[in-house]
């Protein structure tokens, strides 16, 4: 159980050996949520998008896959996660694309510089989320798109599980995440429930 909590306790913040190994599950294991949770994004086009808690880097390079005029920052708490982010971009860094670095949510210190930002399966580990929600508030160019894909919407007993076993995790419900968003300045907030999973999409603008 100690080498299991340890592991899994790396989805807070990946260091060393263990976090390693799950950055480089974050890449595949999530791919078919966050590949969902990008199908929403329908009526935008964005030129620069802001990628919070990008683990290891698979959203940001489809996030350009699919907006090939855009660029991207990308920012992670983590060491581990900027390094295997700027490993799986280094094409799209060359050609002047893509930025990686270590940034915490909490303190942004960005002022109306995109279009779009996304957090996928990282808002459980943000330190409250309405602090948090201002700051990319700020980041985002006014009518700028946030967009929020996790796994779980809050009520599904395999991720409260992990929530007792994983430090500093918070399963949010729907309601909560509206509710932040709506106290950190956002509007137009609109939710999708996966038909068969506890996956949500929240799209809001400012």
């Amino acid at each position: 159980m100690g080498l299991f909590k340890n592991f899994v306790s790396q989805t807070r913040k990946p260091e060393g050996f263990l976090g390693q190994m799950m950055v480089n599950g974050m890449n595949s294991g999530h791919a078919k949520m966050a590949d969902w949770g990008m199908s929403h994004l329908q009526t935008i086009e964005p030129e620069s998008i802001l990628e919070v808690g990008c683990g290891g880097g698979r959203n940001a390079y489809e996030l350009m896959q699919k907006y090939p005029s855009s660029n991207l920052t990308a920012i992670d708490y983590s060491d581990v996660s900027v390094e295997k982010a700027t490993a799986y971009n280094t094409d799209m860094i060359q050609k002047g694309r893509c930025t990686v670095k270590q940034g915490d949510v909490s303190n942004l210190n960005m002022n109306e510089q995109y279009d779009l930002a996304t957090a996928f399966e990282t808002i459980y580990f943000w330190p409250g989320l309405e602090k948090c929600f201002s700051e990319v508030n700020k980041a985002l160019k006014p009518g700028g798109t946030f967009m929020i894909v996790n796994e779980s919407d809050g009520t599904d007993e395999a991720s409260l599980k992990f929530e007792k076993i994983i430090d500093g995790m918070t399963c949010h419900t729907v309601a909560e995440i509206e509710g932040a968003l709506k106290g950190a300045g956002f509007s137009a907030i609109k939710t999708d429930h996966h038909e068969s999973k506890p996956w949500i999409t929240v799209i809001a603008e400012k």
